[in-house]
């Protein structure tokens, strides 16, 4: 009984210490992809990943994205979740699935903005805290080891590292992704380390061979070591924990399966310039072939490989990943994606991680959950490491420049806490407090005028515009804002005109803006205007419901039904709960 006892209360410690490590670990599937959302589930039941920690986004089902559309369909969606649920220190590690864009689509050449959409995910911390980072270019990579001894690295975490370590599941099918995960989460502490140089000693790569080899001997490993530096290709070898070659570089490799016998948590990479290009199977080719002349890491994944890093679009030399530093990190105990990333000379750049961050069998310790989250800085709300870093980017401008009060930023930060939380009175008290210190920062009057409309308290919303007016007279947005207020809410709409009037002339084509006077103008009874003004803005609405719905009310107000219900029908397409309103009710009632 004793016995069974303290086994017991041995695997509830196994099991606290790994839901605590999976508790850094976010997964992001795209819903658009049935498999992208399998994968990320069939990970999340393997490796005990909270069911909080899913994340779904609805991007495209396309390998290459535009900049707009990462932006706000992978970038904003994650950061959204960090700040929701007060996660920017807890979150390590940032899982993507099959289905979610590898490449951001932009120009080409050292200074390109060609990114792989990982390695510019992994600045999202650095983004959220304010920090500058040009997209344009690549940028260094602060985890990167360098020329620093192995034993000299430390476990990542965001008490020193203002970035996220990213990586992704892939492969040609879903099969091969599941054998991926499953390797992953049973990886072996055996096998032999194949390192396949070209045979040219003035070349960095191979020196950097060289060096891996040389490492792992003083660390004991030698035995297990194969550097092969004659034109010989190495094939057809068992029980293989790394390999690391040039790949299609080498004119002795054309070969795309090297009959290797990988062990379940196998590392691999190649000196390979679009190795990560695609994760979608093509017809059978070959190396040499003229429309495809160079390996893909997704064979390695096809023949039992756990771990490989590749690159998107050409990184140059220096950019790729360090043999040298991932075998002996690795085997020194840090995880895969931990090993991979302290090789990676740089970030917002081309190359992709492949595999389980929580794959680590030479593991020793891990940092408890206090070492990886402080918890909340109580001035700000926001979780301590973040907090100090934010503070500290703001403080410059802010502090130094502006003569913004300290407390007074603080209150903004909690602010933008609340207001991600979706805690709109906590945000209201918090910007009240900030704009009664300081009553010169209008951004903070703005968004609290537009919080007090959210939450029909006009008139403190008009007091608010009025108050901007005073610093900022011409500003487009302050009277237009304030025009809308005064005719849709307080129904005065002689008042609100001359206002609306000047925001128009000054926006220079702004539908909304426009939408604003031609509104006005019909509450103001002078439908001929309003018709001319809100035919013109939606025709630029795009998808813009209101504007739609807006002018298909005064087109029936002047007789044309025709105009009325063609846009009705285009703005209850766009935004199918406009049905329920009353606008949309009394106009159906007009055009029967």
């Amino acid at each position: 009984m004793r016995k069974l006892i303290i086994a017991f209360l041995l695997l509830l410690c196994s099991a606290s210490v790994f839901a605590q490590t999976a508790d850094n670990v976010l997964v992001v599937m795209n819903e658009a992809s049935p498999d992208s959302l399998d994968i990320g589930m069939y990970y999340a039941q393997k490796r005990g990943i909270p069911k909080s920690n899913l994340l779904r986004v609805k991007t495209t089902l396309e390998e290459v994205i535009s900049r707009e559309d990462y932006d706000r369909q992978i970038h904003s969606p994650v950061a959204t979740w960090l700040m929701r649920n007060s996660a920017q220190d807890r979150i390590l590690y940032i899982v993507l699935t099959k289905g979610i864009p590898i490449r951001i689509n932009g120009t080409t050449g050292q200074e390109g903005n060609t990114a792989s959409a990982d390695s510019e995910l992994a600045l999202l911390y650095r983004r959220m805290v304010g920090q500058a980072t040009p997209i344009n270019g690549r940028i260094s990579n602060p985890y990167f080891l360098g020329e620093t001894p192995v034993a000299q690295a430390k476990q990542f975490s965001h008490t020193e590292q203002d970035i996220y370590l990213v990586s992704r599941l892939d492969g040609y099918n879903m099969a091969e992704i599941r054998g991926l995960i499953d390797r992953g989460a049973a990886p072996s502490k055996e096998g032999k380390i194949l390192l396949d140089a070209q045979g040219a000693p003035s070349k960095k790569g191979d020196a950097w061979l060289e060096q891996t080899a040389d490492l792992l001997g003083k660390m004991g490993f030698g035995a297990r070591v194969t550097l092969e530096t004659s034109p010989k290709v190495l094939m057809d070898t068992k029980d293989v924990l790394g390999y690391y070659s040039w790949g299609s570089n080498d004119p002795a490799i054309r070969i795309r399966h090297f009959g290797f016998g990988f062990v379940p948590g196998a590392l691999a990479g190649m000196f390979v310039s679009s190795d990560a290009r695609t994760f979608r199977e093509s017809s059978d080719w070959k190396i040499e072939d003229s429309g495809f002349p160079q390996s893909l890491a997704a064979d390695f994944i096809r023949d039992g490989i756990t771990g490989i890093a590749g690159h998107v679009s050409e990184p140059f030399l220096e950019a790729t990943i360090r043999p040298n530093i991932l075998f002996p990190a690795y085997l020194s105990g840090f995880n895969l994606v931990e090993s991979y990333y302290l090789s990676m000379p740089y970030l917002s750049w081309q190359t992709i991680v492949i595999g389980d961050p929580l794959c680590a069998p030479f593991r020793k310790t891990s940092l408890t959950p206090k070492e990886i989250d402080k918890g909340i800085d109580l001035e700000t709300e926001l979780p301590v490491d973040f907090s100090k870093r934010r503070l500290r980017g703001i403080s410059v401008e802010a502090y130094n420049k502006a003569g913004i009060h300290p407390d007074t930023i603080k209150a903004i930060l909690r602010s933008e806490v609340r207001l991600a939380k979706e805690n709109k009175a906590g945000a209201i008290q918090a910007l009240e407090e900030a704009t009664a210190r300081d009553d010169r920062i209008a951004t903070y009057h703005l968004l609290l005028a537009q919080l007090y409309e959210t939450i029909g308290e006009y008139d403190k919303a008009i007091e608010r515009y009025r108050k901007l007016q005073e610093f900022v007279p011409d500003n487009a947005l302050v009277l237009n804002n304030l025009a809308y207020a005064l005719a849709a809410r307080k129904n005065n709409p002689q008042e609100a005109l001359p206002l609306a009037e000047k925001a128009y002339e000054l926006a220079k084509g702004s539908a909304p803006v426009a939408d604003t006077l031609g509104w006005i103008y019909h509450l103001a009874g002078q439908d001929d205007k309003a018709l001319k003004i809100l035919e013109g803005a939606s025709r630029s609405a795009g998808n813009n419901a209101d504007i739609h719905l807006h002018f298909a009310i005064v087109s029936a107000a002047t007789g044309n039904t025709l105009a009325a219900e063609v846009a009705m029908k285009k703005a209850l397409e766009i935004n199918p709960k406009l049905e329920q309103s009353d606008e949309v009710k009394q106009l159906r009632s007009k055009l029967k």
